[in-house]
């Protein structure tokens, strides 16, 4: 109950850290101002203003109020911190060793009664590896990796007592590592396990030498059992006397971190997955009750189907609910384990919890963080991984580094990291974006998450006071969207000014928006009680109008509106001067942007992709100078090219429309498109009318002076008027260019030398009505026909359509 005090004092204090923060940028006189005279800058308007003067004394004045009662609840904190003698100082530099569920040591002996289940492929995969170790000349690392409660030991100690195994080392040692990683106690149980005495060496020094004459020239197997370091020079050290050992000596390390088995100079092919529900009936029946399987068991069918289910694949769930069921025959009583969570299973019969929460505990603290933030997502959703990065970002968990300059790098190298320990699995479908949770490990993020993170839809059953309760606490909040939302169902946020985080789901893109409705009264009644939200999405939300007051959401980081009929945005959300993210992708009749968009100096992703009725812009977007994320932008009306001049920070898609409007080359030279190394698609649209007004020498110039950076994947240009294609079209230093498509360019009168793209994968020229023939300079570069047989080295798909 402390610890949850102190942490809702941390929140709050946050919270008033960003409020300073905030006023500090609005009262700035650098602040970006509008283009009005007659709207002078907020530093102008405490001078000058006594209406503006008057809120910054109330500012001050609140702000004084808020310090006061933090610096109270604090010293109240202290007090009792003091009484109930909790030691959670730093000691010497180094905090003190935390209480963690230990896992019991494991041994390489096999329970010869239960049945091997669902991992002969993994098994021969890897006795084929060290057959093959035979002919390197050096010791071969095998990794087994996988997440806690998959069989990682299981499959080592089958592997440790094969047959052909036993006949094939002249040595072998099993050992049980843990949270042990330093090298002289790691070589000393080598040292005692291979030669069966007890060692009395008492430096590293010389048990590695003892070490190294005793399996010179011997083959020898080692297992390292459960191995969560990821220092390399301990392995380093480690490792040398092993390369005095036989051709074909092998190590096997199982751990739950990919990490590890890359450090150990091996990274292996897959991780090890889930096993089927059959596999685990089978474990299931063995603990429960000594049984192969269930087949004379009929009565036991439909709740041993229901709970192997339940186990989710994981070996070490099938073996603890079989334990607990051991001494109950009949099925009635399967029932109730099936109904209850794993997490409530009574303490001596989970292994589960224990072995998943020593992941989480392993884990480094800033990890901890976004891992928990993760329960907001229900059992089996698959979320995308640049959307939770963009989330992450807005809550504020990152920070750049001095080797990740960006926080969304930062994130990135954060989710792999939690790919690689097994707290995400990628998703089976075909989106390389899209993860999911093991739902045992979504059950550990729910649990280690406690009440800052609030599911709606796990409420459902409750009143609505203890869904008030379950609020108090919270600043996370996510929900499945209904297909109506009514005010009834969003009643227990009424009077919840603390909320961070106002997310239905699902989150990600989609092709196709499903309609949904929310009621105005939501928009228009609530959201503006949610003063400190941070991340707030109403995306696929059909018939969504705004109000004004969302201007007044100063802390807001992510907006989200996709997918929706939304018109136009109030202009008021020009002043949410701390807006990162805002995502507008689909919304089909957004017709237009907040004028003083350039105020939101903190943009980092305008996403507007799928934006049909945006036929124009507001000016000034070179102010925006973090912006990573500028998927289109709509030129004319005051809105030059040049504008992308200082967005230097580009990443990912920006598709350029109107560019029959820049009658100046000039500006397409300082749009500087060279520099921006972090585009990878780039979409060139002019106009679709070549009337008279068109200039085919100046679109010339300025496709020629518009060159991307040699870092491009994807090409479309469409609707170019000039009679030639730029000259760097095809240049081989675009060497990651895979797909390229050129339509509706009516004049050109011949096709650009495109054949020396080594990557180029796919492309697509339609509607080039001035070609009428194509020759081999299609296949050379710069006119020159390339060799034979050096043409399209990567080409899989070539489309010629509408051409006369």
């Amino acid at each position: 109950m402390w610890l949850e005090e102190l942490q809702d004092l941390a929140y709050d204090l946050d919270d008033l850290l960003d409020e300073l923060a905030t006023e500090a940028l609005c009262r700035k006189p650098t602040m970006a101002q509008p283009t009005q005279a007659s709207n002078p800058s907020m530093f102008q308007n405490l001078i000058t203003n006594p209406v503006y003067f008057a809120r910054a004394v109330q500012f001050d004045l609140e702000i004084s109020s808020k310090i006061d009662n933090i610096t109270g609840r604090l010293d109240d904190l202290l007090e009792t911190k003091s009484k109930l003698n909790l030691m959670g100082e730093l000691v010497g530099g180094t905090s003190l060793r935390r209480t963690r569920d230990e896992r019991p040591p494991s041994t390489s002996l096999v329970d010869k009664y239960c049945g091997f289940y669902g991992r002969e492929k993994d098994k021969q995969a890897i006795l084929a590896q060290m057959r093959l170790g035979c002919e390197s000349g050096r010791f071969l690392v095998i990794p087994i990796v996988g997440m806690g409660g998959i069989g990682k030991t299981t499959l080592a100690q089958e592997i440790y007592n094969d047959e052909e195994v036993k006949n094939s080392f002249d040595l072998k040692a099993w050992i049980c590592v843990s949270d042990e990683f330093e090298e002289f106690a790691i070589t000393q149980r080598i040292y005692e396990a291979i030669s069966s005495k007890s060692c009395k060496f008492k430096d590293l020094n010389m048990v590695q030498v003892k070490l190294q004459e005793m399996i010179s020239n011997q083959k020898f197997l080692l297992v390292l059992d459960d191995v969560w370091n990821e220092n390399y020079r301990k392995w380093d050290d480690l490792s040398r006397p092993f390369q005095a050992g036989a051709p074909g000596s092998t190590v096997i390390v199982t751990t739950r971190n990919v990490g590890v088995a890359s450090i150990m100079g091996s990274v292996p092919n897959k991780q090890l997955e889930q096993l089927g529900d059959e596999e685990i009936c089978s474990i299931l029946a063995h603990h429960a009750h000594g049984w192969q399987n269930f087949d004379a068991h009929p009565g036991f069918k439909e709740t041993r189907e229901a709970i192997a289910k339940k186990c989710k694949g994981l070996p070490l769930a099938a073996k603890s609910l079989g334990g607990l069921l051991r001494t109950k025959e009949n099925p009635n009583e399967w029932k109730d384990v099936l109904d209850s969570k794993i997490w409530d299973i009574p303490k001596g019969h989970n292994d589960v919890l224990p072995a998943l929460r020593l992941s989480y505990h392993h884990l480094p603290s800033h990890l901890k963080r976004l891992f928990a933030y993760c329960s907001l997502f229900p059992k089996d959703y698959e979320f995308d991984k640049h959307e939770l990065v963009l989330l992450w970002t807005a809550e504020g968990f990152l920070r750049p580094s001095e080797t990740h300059r960006e926080m969304e790098d930062v994130g990135f190298r954060c989710f792999d990291e939690l790919l690689s320990r097994s707290f995400f699995q990628r998703s089976k479908t075909d989106a390389e974006s899209r993860f999911v949770m093991h739902d045992l490990v979504n059950d550990l993020a729910r649990h280690v998450a406690g009440r800052v993170s609030f599911r709606l839809e796990d409420e459902a059953e409750s009143n609505v006071q203890h869904r008030m309760d379950s609020l108090l606490k919270a600043r996370h909040s996510s929900f499945i969207r209904h297909k109506y939302d009514g005010y009834q169902r969003f009643e227990a946020f009424s009077g919840v000014s603390k909320l961070r985080t106002f997310l239905p789901l699902p989150v990600f893109k989609t092709k196709s928006w499903e309609p949904f409705y929310l009621t105005n009264q939501v928009v228009n009644d609530l959201l503006p009680q949610l003063h400190f939200v941070r991340v707030l999405s109403l995306s696929g939300y059909l018939k969504l109008q705004l109000p004004n007051a969302i201007g007044n959401l100063k802390h807001l980081r992510y907006l989200n509106v996709s997918g929706t009929r939304i018109v136009q945005l109030p202009e008021t959300v020009s002043e949410l001067y701390n807006l990162q993210t805002l995502l507008l992708r689909d919304c089909k009749s957004l017709t237009k942007l907040p004028t003083d968009t350039r105020n939101l100096i903190n943009l980092r992703h305008l996403d507007i992709a799928g934006t049909e009725e945006l036929k124009k812009m507001p000016v000034g977007l070179c102010k925006m100078a973090s912006l990573q994320t500028l998927s289109k932008i709509v030129l004319g009306r005051g809105l030059k090219v040049n504008e992308l001049r200082d967005l230097s920070n580009l990443r990912g898609v920006l598709s350029i429309i109107g560019l029959q409007c820049v009658m100046d080359a000039q500006d397409a030279r300082e749009a500087n498109l060279t520099s921006k190394q972090g585009l990878e698609e780039l979409e060139m649209v002019w106009s679709s009318d070549f009337d008279d007004s068109r200039n085919g020498m100046i679109e010339r110039e300025v496709i020629e002076l518009l060159k991307p950076s040699t870092n491009l994947r994807r090409l479309k240009v469409k609707h170019y008027g000039g009679v030639e294609f730029p000259s760097w079209l095809g240049d081989p230093s675009f060497s990651q260019l895979a797909h390229m498509s050129l339509s509706e360019c009516r004049h050109c009168t011949s096709l650009p030398s495109l054949g020396q793209l080594p990557s180029l994968k796919k492309l697509h020229i339609s509607g080039i009505k001035g070609v009428k023939t194509v020759g081999k300079e299609l296949c050379g570069v710069g006119g020159r026909e390339p060799p034979v047989g050096d043409a399209f080295p990567s080409l899989e798909t070539l489309e010629f359509v509408d051409m006369s």
